[in-house]
């Protein structure tokens, strides 16, 4: 009975994201296509970073014939509409389904992108970038160095000598 519990409770949150995409394409004039609709849930399923090229071969499943050009073209919208985080940290553009302000881990060896959990205040940042007179629009904190795994990897051949 409790996974019947979990699988409901998990319909009911992607129901209720699917909806708010919806909405917000409504009241931006936008149409509601199986495109958008499908771009959206594979982001979340996929819950974790991804490039437009992940998400193209997963689209390509269920929506065939459908191009990266409008991969990057709904990506980029679900971020405008803030059910998306573009995420860019050297090399290629990465889109995460988490939205609220958060730190990034990057590895300098391998590429990989991490969420690094740590409360997020980026509103001193941007209020005194504003006082510039630069028009802030967000900020980012990437932490960049080597992930546990290329680090070990870089340590094994040093031990055994």
């Amino acid at each position: 009975m409790k996974g019947t519990r979990t699988s409901e409770v998990e319909i009911d949150a992607d129901a209720a994201a699917e909806a708010r995409l919806v909405a917000a394409l409504r009241e931006r004039g936008q149409r509601v296509t199986s495109q958008r609709l499908v771009i959206g849930r594979l982001l979340r399923e996929l819950d974790r970073h991804v490039t437009a090229e992940e998400v193209l071969r997963r689209a390509s499943e269920q929506l065939p014939g459908v191009s990266l050009p409008t991969v990057y073209a709904t990506l980029d919208l679900l971020a405008e509409l803030g059910e998306a985080r573009r995420v860019s940290v050297g090399g290629p553009v990465l889109y995460d389904p988490r939205v609220a302000d958060h730190a990034h881990l990057r590895c300098r060896v391998c590429g990989r992108v991490e969420d690094l959990e740590i409360p997020l205040d980026t509103a001193h940042a941007l209020h005194a970038a504003r006082a510039t007179g630069f028009d802030a629009e967000g900020a980012e904190l990437v932490v960049e160095g080597r992930c546990a795994d290329c680090s070990a990897r870089d340590a094994a051949p040093a031990a055994a000598r």
